[in-house]
């Protein structure tokens, strides 16, 4: 039984949302999408999670998960959501607009990594589910919904024309601008792994390409947090490598969205991150988690965005 109210994060979804998640095998390779519309409904004291989903696709893979109707119980909290079956077992932890879940779906048979993250500014929220057997990364999907709380012609204009959107906009690989330096720049909330919001970062990105591959990235990060490192960034076509001399790591994009780790050099000290580019003007929305001693530290998380600046790969001639 959830209690007498709803908690913040409930309030916060309240609506209908509509995606169209792409799905990707392991290797970052896009082979279906997932017509979906859920909603969390809070009703005499309980809270029940739905979701409707129409999968493309009838190879073996996609068809290990076309289950069309999920309806499963939440424990609604502010500090934990607890999913009690019968589609999902496990929990989330709200960090304000953000949920950060791990939970099994018996019916897929995989365990769950998911982030939502409402960008109430851009009307988006930024969702992205990892999922594994044991370990193993056995699939991902992840896309962009909007929300909904009326109905009507006008509404379902609206959300046609984003589900188009999403279908175009899906495949787009997570590439950095190629040949103009620029830089990134905004604010990202900042929370304990005890929830309680301590404050904003301001993170400023400068980034300068070296060849169509690589780029020298400096990142300074001011606030609640206060860092800065740079490295060498490369990228051979899904996968992205971090040379150092600050930190050293890797990552594997699926689409806009991009996982990875970075080490800092001589330091028992870690950068989780899932970056997503959200429109076609290279914004980053981010959700950086630093780590020390393998513990988690802060969890934050904004929308960085892009200023360009000069070309500096242009055309070379041979006299």
């Amino acid at each position: 039984m959830s209690t007498a109210q709803p908690s913040n994060w409930q309030q916060l979804i309240t609506g209908d949302w509509h995606g169209m998640p792409a799905l990707f095998k392991p290797d970052g390779s896009q082979v279906a999408f997932n017509r979906v519309s859920r909603s969390s409904v809070f009703e005499n004291g309980r809270t029940t999670y739905y979701m409707h989903t129409n999968f493309e696709g009838s190879d073996v893979f996609t068809s290990r998960f076309q289950i069309p109707e999920f309806a499963f119980g939440v424990i609604d909290s502010d500090k934990d959501r607890v999913y009690t079956g019968p589609d999902f077992f496990g929990s989330g932890r709200p960090f304000g607009p953000l949920v950060d879940s791990e939970y099994f779906s018996p019916g897929w048979n995989t365990q769950l990594r998911t982030v939502n993250h409402i960008v109430p500014e851009r009307g988006l929220q930024v969702y992205s589910s990892q999922l594994f057997e044991g370990n193993c990364l056995v699939a991902v999907f992840n896309g962009l919904y909007i929300n909904t709380r009326d109905k009507g012609p006008e509404t379902d204009a609206r959300v046609e024309a984003h589900l188009a959107a999403e279908r175009a906009n899906a495949k787009k690989p997570f590439v950095l601008p190629v040949k103009h330096q620029g830089q990134w720049r905004g604010e990202m909330a900042v929370y304990t792994p005890e929830q309680e919001f301590v404050g904003t970062n301001l993170v400023v990105i400068d980034y300068t390409p070296v060849d169509l591959l690589r780029a020298r990235i400096t990142v300074k990060v001011t606030g609640v947090v206060n860092r800065e490192f740079s490295y060498l960034r490369s990228r051979e076509s899904n996968h992205h490598q971090f040379h150092g001399p600050d930190v050293y790591g890797n990552g594997l994009s699926f689409g806009r969205y991009c996982y990875s780790r970075a080490h800092f050099h001589g330091e028992a000290a870690t950068l989780d991150s899932r970056e997503t580019l959200i429109d076609d003007n290279f914004s980053l929305c981010c959700y950086w988690q630093f780590k020390k001693s393998q513990k988690e530290q802060y969890n934050t998380f904004g929308v960085l965005d892009w200023t360009p600046g000069a070309n500096v790969l242009a055309p070379q001639y041979v006299a």
